[in-house]
């Protein structure tokens, strides 16, 4: 009888946790459709996916887009953007400075895991290189016929939302398990970062 509760509670565990993924996949597609800013969007679909609240992380992304000032040459937005939404909620505090190792060296590992999955479906963290992917050409964001051919290629119809969706799910999974590691809860998110 214990077993068969035991087995129920980690299926209903296991189904929140997909259900939240899930989420944070479908927000990060619609907010890249709709706002623009991958970095913005990508830490928006997984705070507003689970709960977690901070305007300042999310204000401190908006110079991450395309690359980094939609120059496309740095690292994709859903990339910087889910660093920082990891290293929020599992990295070094400032009054600790010189010491939380542990949550340190916590937060590499999630950036690593984020790192490999983006390597496995893109071959790049790379903005620029993920475009070459995805659309099979590099574009001039800050020219406006760049623009226009990244519009017309589907950038914000499925293109970058797919990427950022993408992004959001791989974040929340890491997330999620972290937590799932450390016995927390997922109300552990919910609370002030």
């Amino acid at each position: 009888m214990r077993l068969d509760y035991q087995n129920n509670k980690a299926k209903a565990v296991m189904n929140i946790k997909e259900e939240l993924i899930q989420k944070a996949y479908e927000l990060g597609f619609q907010y890249e459709k709709k706002y623009r800013g991958c970095a913005q969007c990508t830490i928006a679909a997984v705070f507003d996916a689970l709960g977690i609240k901070n305007d300042e992380v999310f204000k401190a992304a908006s110079g991450f887009s395309a690359g980094g000032g939609m120059m496309c040459d740095g690292i994709c937005g859903g990339y910087s953007g889910g660093i920082m939404v990891m290293s929020l909620i599992f990295g070094r505090r400032r009054d600790f400075f010189d010491g939380d190792k542990d949550d340190k060296y916590c937060s590499f590992a999630m950036a690593q895991l984020l790192h490999d999955k983006f390597i496995s479906k893109y071959n790049t963290v790379i903005c620029e290189n993920i475009h070459k992917d995805i659309f099979g050409k590099i574009f001039n964001l800050l020219d406006t016929e760049g623009k226009e051919d990244f519009e017309k290629c589907g950038a914000h119809s499925t293109k970058c939302n797919g990427v950022v969706a993408e992004a959001s799910s791989w974040i929340a999974e890491i997330l999620l398990n972290e937590i799932d590691k450390r016995n927390l809860g997922y109300d552990y998110l919910k609370r002030e970062h």
